[in-house]
């Protein structure tokens, strides 16, 4: 009986919580968008010479460092705003779970997007762009669900991923002339990973005091024990009298 208490409540929704979650992602998204902003206001102000000198080079070992600085510069304001939109809607939901979380994620989806373009972009080209943390972004919430066991993000994830699954194909070669597809691809396969990295991993923890504390191991054996519970449960201030009254009921 009291484990099933237990499990009823974990899944209890809190509309108070969620509006929380909801606020401080919302914050977080809006801080990060106007981060991204400032920044290509100063790249463009300059000639966009933040993008070339902090971009990407594929095969240049002396620019691998850049690849935590290249998702968050742009070409022109039409490559930002392109990535704007998506990167506010899936990074919202990437934040909703926890922003510590969410800023894990984004390291690790920079890091994956743009090592794959390292590797297998062409060297006569400097990449810079947020497309591969979008699809990082997108990939996280399409998974998070399924591997947390949580009704309300698979069904954002089916969503999401039935709305935009036409994203996808941008992430193989070829399809989309000019656009660095291994970026994508990398950025996509971070999210899916981040999924089961930063997994939820409370609902095991709470279920090892079941296992560890049976209530009969410690209890006595026999009419002993059923007159204990009797004579507890009929005093109405005891907190146990509700469960002993049920166990007596029961005849245990």
């Amino acid at each position: 009986m009291a484990s099933e208490h237990r499990s009823s409540t974990a899944t209890t929704i809190d509309p108070v919580q969620m509006i929380a979650d909801a606020r401080r992602a919302l914050f977080t998204m809006v801080g990060v968008l106007a981060a991204i902003w400032l920044i290509q206001l100063v790249n463009w102000m300059d000639d966009y010479d933040l993008g070339k000198r902090f971009g990407v080079i594929p095969q240049d070992v002396s620019r691998l460092p850049n690849v935590v600085t290249a998702p968050f510069l742009h070409w022109n304001w039409a490559h930002l705003e392109a990535n704007s939109g998506p990167l506010f809607v899936f990074g919202f939901l990437a934040a909703y779970r926890g922003v510590r979380k969410f800023l894990g994620l984004t390291l690790l989806v920079a890091l994956t997007s743009e090592l794959t373009s390292w590797v297998f972009d062409s060297p006569n080209r400097i990449g810079a762009g947020a497309s591969g943390v979008v699809f990082g972004y997108f990939g996280y919430v399409v998974l998070r669900g399924i591997i947390d066991r949580n009704l309300i993000d698979t069904l954002i994830g089916v969503v999401l991923g039935a709305s935009y699954a036409y994203m996808v194909t941008s992430a193989l070669p070829g399809v989309a002339p000019g656009i660095s597809w291994s970026a994508h691809l990398g950025g996509l396969i971070g999210g899916l990973a981040g999924a089961w990295i930063f997994r939820n991993r409370a609902p095991r923890r709470a279920r090892e005091p079941q296992v560890q504390a049976p209530a009969s191991a410690s209890a006595p054996a026999g009419g002993e024990t059923q007159g204990r519970a009797k004579s507890t449960g009929t005093d109405p201030n005891s907190p146990n009298a509700a469960l002993l009254k049920e166990l007596d009921d029961l005849g245990l």
